[in-house]
C-alpha cells in the first residue's frame, strides 16, 4: 500500500517505525529536515515541505495513495491535509484531533471532510487507563467487541494459589469461563499449552468476558478496594480527558501541575477535580494532598524519567495501583524490574490502531479486522475480526490446523463471549478474538497453517 504521513514527531515516527515493518510503501513529509534524519534507518521517503500544499503532496504521491495520515502538533493543519489529500485523489485519510472542543463535533468533520477516521491519542489512552482503574489487578486490560470481552494480563503473585499449577489443572479449578492465551516468563512471551506449569512472577495473559474477568481476580485474591481516590501528576489533556472519567464514578481527583495557565483552565472545566498548582516532584507536596492515602497514582507529566522516579515514589508510599505514561517505546520492558507493571503510550495506542485500519484496508472479503493490540512487551498480538464470510466458516475448530503459536481465544456471539473448545464453530456476525506470536496476520484466513 501506498501510504502518506505528514508529521514526524513522537507519534509520527512511531507510525512510520510500524508501517515499515508492515513492509508498506511509506512517504513522510515534515517541515523539519532534521526530523526526517530519524526515518534514515527505515526504508521509506523523507520530503521537506508543508504537507497542508498542493505541491508537496503531489511530490509526495498523496493523488496516488491509499492512505494518508496526518498528526502534526495542530488539529486544524492535520484536517487541512486530509481534505487536500481527499480532493487530490487519496483512497483513504486519518486526522489526529486532540483538542477536547472539537470531540463533540467529529461526526460532523468526519462526514463534511471525508475522512476515514480521527484518532485522539489522549483520549484513547484515558480510556486506557480508566479500564485498568476499573480492575487495578490488572497490568493491562484490552476490549473486544465493543466491550463484550476482555484480554487482561496480570503478574503472579504468591498469595494467588495459582503458582505451581499447570494450565490444565488451573482449568479444572477455576469455575469462570476463561481462557490463559500468553504467559511471559524472563521476558518471553509464549502461547502455552495445557500442560505448561505457571510460576510466581509469570506475566499471564487472560481472555474472557468483563464479568468473568472480574470474578476470576477475585477467586485469585487479586481485587483492590473501591476507587476513592486518584492522585494524578501533570495537567494535560490526556489528564483532563481521564479526571473527566473519574468525576462520573463520582472519584475524588487531585491534579498537581506547575503551569498556572494550565491549572486555571482545567479549574474552569473540572469542577470536580482539586486541581493544585505546584510541583509534583515535590514530596512533601505529595504528603499534604494525601499520596498514602491514594487508592492510585498516574504520572501523566511530559518526562519519561520524572514519570517513572513518581510512579517508583508513589509506590514506596504504599499506593497499591501505581500507572505510568512513558513515550520512549523501548522503557516499558525494563520497568517491571523498577515495580512498574502498568505502563501507557499514547503514541503506541495510536500506531496500533494505524496498523489495524491498514491490515483492514488490506484483507479480503470475509473478515474485516476491527482492532489489534500489542501485548507483552509487543511479542503477542491480539487481533479482533468480524465475520462476514469464508472457508471457514462452519468447520469444528479441531479439524483447523492453525498457525504454530497462534490460538482461537474467544468468539463473541449474539453479545455473548464464548470460550471456545474443539467443538465451536465460527459462524457468520461472530466477532472472533486471535492471539498470535507471528504477527502479520491481516485476514482470519491467515491463521490457517
Amino acid at each position: 500500500m501506498k501510504i502518506v504521513i505528514v508529521g514526524n514527531g513522537k507519534v509520527g515516527r512511531a507510525i512510520t517505525e510500524r508501517l515499515a515493518q508492515e513492509m508498506q510503501d511509506v512517504t513522510v513529509i515534515d517541515t523539519n529536515a532534521s526530523t526526517l534524519e530519524s526515518t534514515d534507518r527505515f526504508d521509506v521517503m523523507g520530503i521537506v515541505g508543508n504537507g497542508a500544499t498542493y505541491e508537496v503532496q503531489r511530490e509526495a504521491g498523496a493523488d496516488k495513495a491509499d492512505l494518508l495520515i496526518a498528526v502534526t502538533s495542530s488539529d486544524e493543519l492535520n484536517l487541512l491535509c486530509c481534505l487536500l489529500a481527499k480532493k487530490l485523489g487519496a483512497r483513504s485519510t486519518i486526522a489526529r484531533v486532540r483538542n477536547p472542543e472539537y470531540s463533540g463535533q467529529m461526526k460532523y468533520l468526519r462526514d463534511e471532510l471525508g475522512l476515514s477516521m480521527d484518532i485522539n491519542p489522549e483520549l484513547e489512552t484515558a480510556a486506557e487507563i480508566f479500564r485498568v482503574l476499573r480492575c487495578p489487578a490488572a497490568s493491562t486490560l484490552r476490549p473486544f467487541a465493543g466491550g463484550r470481552a476482555e484480554a487482561a494480563s496480570f503478574t503472579l503473585r504468591s498469595e494467588s494459589g495459582v503458582a505451581g499449577m499447570t494450565l490444565a489443572e488451573l482449568r479444572s479449578q477455576v469455575a469462570h469461563d476463561l481462557l490463559v492465551c500468553g504467559v511471559q516468563r524472563e521476558g518471553r512471551a509464549v502461547i502455552p499449552g495445557g500442560d505448561f506449569k505457571l510460576m510466581e512472577g509469570d506475566k499471564l495473559l487472560v481472555v474472557a468476558a468483563p464479568k468473568a474477568v472480574d470474578d476470576f481476580f477475585r477467586d485469585i485474591h487479586a481485587e483492590h478496594r473501591g476507587l476513592k481516590k486518584v492522585m494524578i501528576a501533570g495537567g494535560s489533556r490526556l489528564a483532563f480527558y481521564l479526571a473527566q472519567r473519574l468525576e462520573k464514578v463520582g472519584a475524588s481527583t487531585v491534579i498537581i501541575d506547575r503551569d498556572h495557565k494550565r491549572c486555571t483552565s482545567l479549574a474552569r472545566q473540572l469542577a470536580g477535580a482539586r486541581i493544585v498548582c505546584g510541583d509534583a516532584s515535590d514530596q512533601e507536596l505529595l504528603q499534604e494532598e494525601g499520596i498514602a492515602e491514594a487508592d492510585a497514582f498516574i504520572s501523566l507529566t511530559g518526562l519519561d524519567e520524572q514519570n517513572i522516579m513518581l510512579s517508583m515514589y508513589a509506590a514506596g508510599c504504599g499506593v497499591s495501583k501505581v500507572i505510568t505514561k512513558v513515550n520512549n517505546i523501548s522503557f516499558p520492558a525494563m520497568m517491571e524490574n523498577l515495580g512498574l507493571d502498568t505502563i501507557v503510550s499514547p503514541k503506541a495506542t495510536t500506531a496500533d490502531q494505524i496498523v489495524a485500519y491498514v491490515r483492514a484496508m488490506q484483507a479480503s472479503e470475509g473478515a474485516a479486522m476491527e482492532t489489534m493490540y500489542k501485548l507483552m512487551d509487543g511479542a503477542l498480538e491480539a487481533l479482533d475480526f468480524r465475520v462476514s464470510g469464508g472457508s471457514i466458516i462452519g468447520v469444528p475448530l479441531r479439524e483447523l490446523p492453525l498457525r504454530a503459536q497462534t490460538l482461537i481465544a474467544c468468539v463473541v456471539r449474539g453479545g455473548k463471549a464464548i470460550i471456545p473448545d474443539g467443538n465451536t464453530t465460527i459462524e457468520c456476525g461472530d466477532n472472533v478474538i486471535v492471539i498470535t506470536a507471528n504477527g502479520k496476520i491481516k485476514d482470519l484466513q491467515d491463521i490457517l497453517g
